[in-house]
């Protein structure tokens, strides 16, 4: 498959990503890497290998038991800025 600048463009669109020029020069080429990769691995003898699947009877849970929590001061201490023992994070829903 030829990854070309459209393509790439395109796949940026569909995910709602902007791509500067340098990011699109960039994922064309890794693209291609991966697409590639992907074609050698098509040739590979495959035949008699049995698929590998993971199989449960139940999916493995843990009790939801209570525990004590990390006290508040050593949870902020690396947090770039707080107020009022509380995190301060950028807006992320625009209006």
């Amino acid at each position: 498959m030829q990854v070309d600048r459209d393509w790439v463009i395109r796949i940026a669109n569909l995910a709602k990503l902007e791509l500067k020029e340098e990011e699109i020069e960039l994922f064309q080429k890794q693209m291609a890497d991966i697409l590639n990769f992907v074609s050698q691995l098509e040739e590979l003898d495959t035949e008699g290998a049995e698929p590998y699947i993971q199989e449960f009877a139940e999916t493995p849970m843990r009790e939801d038991a209570p525990k004590p929590s990390l006290p508040r001061e050593k949870a902020l201490m690396n947090a770039p800025e707080q107020e009022d023992g509380c995190f301060i994070v950028p807006k992320v829903v625009e209006v």
